[in-house]
């Protein structure tokens, strides 16, 4: 009998399968954040509600920092600014639409994917959560800012966790190693700082910042999992954290051309 003699697939081909996955995986992943963050927030608030030890850290980081804020209008004026303009969600995600549109220009295709999706799949879960949770702000006498809707999980953390490492994740490459290092520290003392800021200023609790902070690094590790499973895919070295996800993007075509059919 004659022997059958397998084609490997082009490279059109090989890229068509990998862009199908990575498309699949991508929003896998946000549906897996959201899936497993529905039951995370509700056991985190029942235990809140019912285990003293954790009452105890929010009531009284609430109260201590609250005071600081009443004795202190410089310094609260200072994190709202913060808080507000600065590392304000709608700043945060202008930022992250502008660095898409950018990468949508560099025809890095699948790298913009990965950062509309992280970041709009972010928002979503962290509106999801709230509505199901339904957890009341802090409320303190003489309140010195005010938020509406609920509290947990903190918007402001989970976007800036989901932005800052989409903005980092995606221009490391274009950052000299030396001052690599520099970027990370940026990236995580403002997270830390936009999370500081919302207990400081009374209208989240210590636990809600944990609580997006925890969610925000779980959508990004999921679709940074499905963006590296693309590269598998498609035939490209496995990258590690400290270079970015796409190292190519200094080059003139930083991504293998969309196959739209085979010839």
């Amino acid at each position: 009998m004659p022997t059958r003699t397998t084609i490997p697939p082009t490279a059109a081909q090989r890229t068509r399968r990998a862009d199908r996955r990575f498309g699949v995986r991508l929003l896998g992943a946000v549906a897996a954040a959201a899936a497993a963050a529905i039951p995370f927030a509700l056991v985190l608030v029942l235990v809140e509600s019912s285990w003293p030890p954790l009452r105890r850290v929010d009531a009284g980081a609430a109260r201590r920092l609250h005071e600081f804020a009443l004795e202190h209008p410089a310094w609260t004026g200072t994190l709202r600014i913060l808080s507000d303009w600065v590392w304000d969600p709608a700043t945060l995600r202008i930022a992250v639409a502008l660095l898409t549109l950018w990468l949508l220009h560099r025809r890095a295709w699948r790298l913009a994917a990965w950062a509309a999706v992280t970041a709009t799949g972010g928002a979503l879960t962290g509106v999801l959560v709230k509505v199901v949770v339904e957890r009341a702000r802090p409320s303190l006498e003489d309140p010195v800012a005010q938020a509406p809707g609920y509290s947990f999980p903190s918007g402001h953390a989970m976007t800036a966790t989901t932005s800052f490492a989409v903005l980092l994740l995606v221009l490391l490459p274009m950052v000299p190693r030396a001052w690599r290092a520099l970027c990370w520290s940026v990236a995580v003392l403002s997270v830390l700082g936009v999370g500081f800021t919302r207990i400081a200023l009374g209208v989240h609790w210590f636990s809600d910042v944990i609580g997006g902070w925890l969610l925000g690094a779980a959508v990004v590790v999921l679709t940074g999992w499905a963006f590296e499973a693309w590269r598998t895919d498609s035939g490209r070295r496995p990258t590690s954290v400290a270079e970015g996800l796409e190292p190519e993007l200094t080059d003139e075509d930083p991504e293998p051309p969309a196959a739209v059919g085979h010839r």
